[in-house]
């Protein structure tokens, strides 16, 4: 990976000899900037872990998976294994959640996160990824555990240029049957007028997936989640942008993120692990995406009072889940169909809509009359969202939510010396949210009850709704150190504020014993108990308190860093799958990371990051961190790549990987309740070279086929899933 300032320098690089750096190639460290802190700043002075992968990076992982979770998995120590569906159910980022961003705009959904984002990103279209690390003051919108930017191509000046990318990829289980095509096209431009422009088009299918031992994978091991199977996919950017006046600029863009999925046979989740019912055939409508983003964004670097940002944007979002049926203990509550033969109601598949628009405002003003070199980053952001979910019959299964946030921010960057930088800020965040009055539809569940399995009815529930404010300020500080030019040290306190997923509690309104009813007389309760309001179970707001402390930079052929974290939080949020409940109570998350790389000649470069995380919360609530934070927060708490390249003089360049995690047996409760998660390894390889003007490649993933559960996918209900087996891509890349 080519980074620059923030990668680990082990302790003999930081201290090696001239004479040892003299007989290696020399790593060049240029300054690198970043915009994801919303004003371009260079990495050495930010008092946070910042991870920057390049577009030369993607490209190589660009040759074995079109993933964005999987790229993130194996450059990001922070980062979960990959699930390796087209969900992002239980991947996080320090066991927090990631928010995600396009040019600087989110595309999340924080009413409903349901979790499908990064499989929605195309990489071809993507020219380099920014990560700050830790909660945000400066973006808010639930960035509890750090924000990644994915910042679009640019066009090059001069007439236009046409980049081609296609690939074939498959698994030998069964090379036929799993064929996956990928074909991606850019066009881009820029006139000696000012005006350029930015097209592509990609387009990706799969057929069936297989794991190490050549069993098919499911359609839906993580249950409504959907899987990496059977679908075909289509994305499209469009920017056009016009530079005037020497300072000024404007861009509109948008993009379409489209998906499909046709599962052939429903999961079975009753057996040792997750995997299809043959005997079953899928009877649900098609797992679908079909979303939309606008952006309109206005620049000015000579702005009378700095450099000015204003970004407008909009986001019409359309998901839809898999259908699925009754099975105990992993999906224990279906909608009720009225009939307990057949429990499952035949509109038990759901709709997830979101309207998300607004207007993001950002100047970034120097302060030299005050204090040579000081800055200030300041701005205003309004937010205005409607979501809503429904079952396939039309009716809603949380309360339509719509929700205007306000919020300020300002951003302090002082050089107390030509070595020290200090950075302190404040943002204040203020949310009212409107809860629509509605019916929560009937259920069917069950339940161990004295040690029998006991099926009972939650009737239809009315849950009333209501006008709700939350506000409140966070804040950052901290500092940089320049040991010499080339490594510094860096150590921070940064605070995120979030209402959590508001849309799933109330869709889980009244789901306890004292609203159920025996299965023959399933319309038992009394008026009383036939309403409830938003009030009595809405959740607290988050804040998120990170810690920091780490040294990066660089020594002839070594370059790296190494970061230790805390997080903690009075309002952290679980969620049980056996239950199917959540809840919120104190917790704490720690951590160290590290990234390392050497070019040990002029031709051969090696390579690691490795991660390690694991936390503990508050199971019963009297203030106590009593248990460990459960499977679906952590899967994995130490995971890392292994690399080397070699460049042949002919051109031709190799890259093997070695990824691994290890497994975890942790009590999650006072009941010492364990899920064990199975730890694994496995190998990559990638080859490439010059062919007629562009790059033709081969790749490998899983070399050696090994079975592996999957520890993420397997975390979200504790059920194993599988990862995949072995898969072949062969591709072709040119620009003309």
């Amino acid at each position: 990976m080519r980074y620059s300032k923030y990668l680990l320098i082990p302790a003999i690089g930081l201290v090696s000899t001239q004479a040892s750096a003299q007989q290696r190639a020399p790593v060049a460290l240029e300054e690198i900037t970043v915009t994801a802190a919303r004003a371009e700043r260079a990495i050495s002075d930010i008092p946070q872990t910042v991870q920057v992968v390049q577009r030369q990076e993607i490209e190589e992982q660009l040759k074995q998976s079109g993933s964005a979770s999987a790229m993130l998995a194996k450059l990001l120590p922070g980062f979960s294994v990959s699930n390796q569906t087209i969900s992002g159910a239980s991947e996080s980022y320090r066991g927090r959640d990631l928010l995600v961003l396009m040019d600087g705009v989110p595309l999340n959904t924080p009413l409903r996160d349901v979790s499908r984002i990064l499989a929605l990103i195309d990489l071809n279209s993507v020219e380099r990824v920014e990560l700050v690390a830790g909660a945000s003051s400066l973006y808010g919108a639930g960035a509890t555990g750090g924000t990644v930017n994915f910042i679009t191509k640019r066009a090059q000046p001069g007439g236009p240029r046409v980049s081609v990318n296609t690939a074939l990829r498959s698994f030998t289980a069964d090379i036929g049957g799993s064929l996956a095509p990928e074909l991606s096209a850019t066009v881009s431009g820029k006139a000696a007028n000012g005006i350029d422009y930015v097209f592509v088009g990609s387009g990706r299918g799969a057929q069936k997936t297989y794991d190490g031992a050549g069993r098919e994978l499911p359609s839906d091991g993580m249950l409504g989640q959907g899987g990496g199977d059977r679908f075909a996919s289509g994305n499209f950017l469009g920017k056009i942008g016009y530079d005037f006046d020497g300072s000024k600029r404007i861009e509109a863009s948008i993009s379409q993120f489209y998906l499909d999925q046709t599962p052939k046979y429903l999961t079975d989740y009753a057996g040792p692990f997750a995997r299809p019912d043959f005997t079953k055939p899928y009877t649900g409508q098609s797992v679908l995406e079909d979303t939309r983003s606008f952006q309109l964004r206005y620049s000015d670097t000579a702005f009378v009072l700095g450099n000015l940002s204003v970004v407008g944007f909009y986001n019409d979002i359309k998901k839809r889940f898999n259908y699925s049926e009754f099975s105990y203990p992993y999906n224990s509550q279906v909608y009720y169909s009225g009939n307990p033969l057949s429990p499952t109601s035949p509109a038990n598949q759901t709709t997830l809509f979101s309207e998300r628009g607004g207007v993001n405002l950002s100047i970034d003003t120097p302060l030299d009359r005050i204090w040579n070199g000081a800055k200030v980053t300041w701005g205003t952001d309004v937010i205005h969202e409607k979501t809503w979910q429904t079952l396939t019959d039309g009716r809603d299964v949380f309360t339509p939510l719509s929700q205007l946030t306000t919020a300020g921010f300002a951003l302090v960057q002082v050089p107390i010396t030509d070595r020290l930088t200090a950075r302190g800020g404040v943002r204040y965040e203020h949310f009212d949210l409107t809860v629509d009055n509605f019916l929560r539809p009937a259920a069917y569940a069950a339940q161990p009850v004295g040690g029998v399995v006991t099926p009972f009815v939650l009737p239809p529930l009315n849950v009333i709704g209501g006008k709700y404010e939350y506000a409140s300020p966070t804040y950052n500080l901290g500092a940089t150190f320049k040991l010499n030019p080339d490594i510094d040290l860096f150590g921070g306190f940064s605070q995120g504020y979030a209402l959590p997923d508001v849309g799933a509690y109330t869709r889980r309104a009244g789901i306890a014993i004292a609203y159920a009813c025996p299965v023959a007389r399933p319309n038992c309760l009394s008026p009383a108990n036939q309403t409830i309001s938003y009030a009595s179970i809405a959740p607290e707001p988050q804040i998120v308190n990170n810690y920091e402390l780490g040294i990066r930079g660089g020594n002839g052929p070594y370059k790296g860093s190494i970061t230790g974290f805390v997080s903690t939080s009075e309002k952290g949020v679980t969620f049980d799958p056996v239950t199917n409940l959540i809840s919120q109570q104190k917790e704490m998350i720690y951590g160290v990371e590290y990234i390392g790389e050497m070019a040990i000649t002029s031709q051969f470069t090696f390579g690691t990051t490795i991660g390690y995380r694991e936390g503990r919360y508050d199971s019963n609530k009297d203030g106590v961190l009593d248990s460990w934070l459960p499977n679906n927060r952590i899967a994995t708490p130490v995971r890392g790549l292994v690399f080397g390249d070699y460049r042949f003089d002919n051109g031709i360049k190799l890259r093997v990987e070695g990824e691994g995690w290890s497994g975890r047996n942790r009590g999650i409760n006072l009941a010492n309740t364990v899920y064990p998660i199975e730890g694994g390894f496995t190998m990559n390889a990638a080859l490439s070279g010059p062919v007629y003007g562009g790059e033709a490649y081969a790749a490998v993933n899983n070399l050696f086929d090994t079975a592996v559960q999957n520890p993420t996918a397997t975390s979200v209900r504790n059920l194993p899933v599988y990862s995949w087996g072995r898969t072949v891509t062969v591709g072709y890349r040119k620009t003309f």
